[in-house]
């Protein structure tokens, strides 16, 4: 989104105490928004959904570009009844005493550079993933959580979803056995991320271009990079940095495992040569401490069934419908094939307390469902950590970045946790 003109002396006159209040349990809670676009619309329908059993209200709005701020200030008129206040910059939000906590549903290049200001002018905050694609700006992020006591989710949603905490509780229960190995496969045949109909009417003049590049190298203004900017090396690394995250978060998740020990990848643009510079075809293996290997794999030229499976020396977790996805199946081992072609092995389905035999769930769960958004709420009034914490952030964008990284260089990267830092050989 952007960082203040003047950052010094708008944040030497703010402190966590000076702009942060206590939320009783019968207190509304006021939101801000920064970033506004689709995603910031998807976060605005949430909150709505839970307005009146969770005491929450969006009260102020924040883009830079005054078409999707205009549209944003809209949606909250209508789903809340009442306009809120709109800004084109963030230090105007931010300066609102009645603000509790902000919204951050930016640039992927912008998450952790604005999460870092905005817990540090004493707000909550709940930031869309991935936290970060910088590593040091991520840590900067971090830290500052840390720093102040602010409670902040971060919007690897799949956390508070009761079928992924079911299969957490499968594994750690010991019904797999050793895992050795973990497969993602998510795929969706389109250009991706290309084509938005508001490239043909941004101009310039309605937004504030530098402010939005950050601490990027100043390029002349693109409406292209502005609005696709998941296509564009210098914002966004595309896949690993949008899709990556959540099946990492996953694996952190499943694994209690925290940082990977080494990771590769490869891929390229094979099928969509339209200028982008980021893969549409990719594929990553992640090794871990505990001795497991994750392979991740998505095509944007092909809409194979996804899935999942998680592989145990006793049993294999099998999700259909990939990354996400709440079906999710067990199936035993029973011999191998080479001794016996014909053998067989029944699934059985993933259950929760409640669900009859054999339910079967769907394949496919919105990302606006209200788990996540109602633990944060919850999780504010009660000044606790959220399912998702800014430790959980970090830890999904070391993936991504070293995944990242590993495709420009070709090489097998590793990370070395007491020092935080990626490097070339272990």
């Amino acid at each position: 989104m952007q960082v203040p003109i003047n950052r010094r002396s708008f944040l030497a006159g703010v402190t966590a105490a000076s702009y942060s209040r206590v939320l009783g349990a019968n207190d509304r809670i006021s939101l801000g928004q920064i970033g506004t676009g689709n995603r910031g619309s998807g976060l605005t329908e949430i909150v709505a959904s839970i307005k009146d059993k969770q005491n929450v209200e969006i009260t102020a709005v924040c883009d830079l570009w005054s078409h999707a701020r205009d549209r944003a200030a809209d949606q909250v008129r209508t789903q809340f009844g009442r306009a809120p206040r709109a800004f084109q910059h963030m230090e105007d939000l931010l300066a609102l005493r009645d603000v509790d906590a902000v919204l951050i549903a930016t640039g992927d290049f912008q998450h952790s550079p604005i999460l870092k200001i905005v817990v540090e002018a004493g707000k909550d905050a709940y930031c869309e993933k991935p936290m970060g694609n910088v590593l040091e700006e991520a840590a900067a992020a971090r830290d500052a959580v840390r720093r102040t006591g602010r409670i902040v989710q971060i919007g690897t949603q799949h956390r508070s979803e009761p079928y992924q905490l079911a299969v957490r509780d499968l594994i750690r229960g010991g019904a797999l056995g050793e895992i050795t190995k973990i497969e993602f496969v998510w795929n969706y045949h389109g250009p991706r991320w290309r084509g938005r109909p508001e490239v043909n009417f941004l101009r310039e003049q309605d937004t504030d271009w530098r402010r939005w590049l950050l601490k990027k190298p100043y390029r002349p203004f693109d409406p292209r990079v502005y609005l696709e900017f998941r296509l564009y090396r210098d914002f966004s690394s595309g896949i690993a940095d949008q899709w990556l995250s959540h099946s990492s978060d996953l694996v952190h998740l499943f694994m209690d495992e925290k940082f990977p020990r080494s990771v590769c990848a490869h891929g390229g643009v094979f099928a969509w040569k339209d200028g982008r510079e980021n893969p549409d075809t990719f594929q990553t293996l992640i090794e871990y401490p505990k001795g497991f290997l994750v392979s991740y794999s998505t095509s944007f030229g092909n809409d194979c069934p996804s899935f999942a499976r998680i592989m145990g020396k006793k049993a294999t977790l099998i999700n259909t419908g990939g990354e996400g996805s709440p079906r999710w199946h067990i199936v035993e081992e029973k011999g191998t094939f080479e001794d016996d072609p014909s053998i067989k092995r029944a699934e059985k389905p993933v259950l929760l307390h409640g669900d009859p035999p054999n339910h079967q769930v769907p394949t496919f769960i919105s990302d606006n469902v209200e788990y996540h958004m109602v633990n944060w709420v919850e999780s504010m009034r009660a000044r606790r950590d959220p399912n998702a914490t800014v430790e959980h952030g970090f830890s999904h964008s070391v993936v991504c970045i070293m995944a990242a990284r590993a495709y420009h260089t070709g090489r097998r990267l590793f990370f070395d946790p007491a020092t935080q830092t990626i490097r070339d050989s272990a």
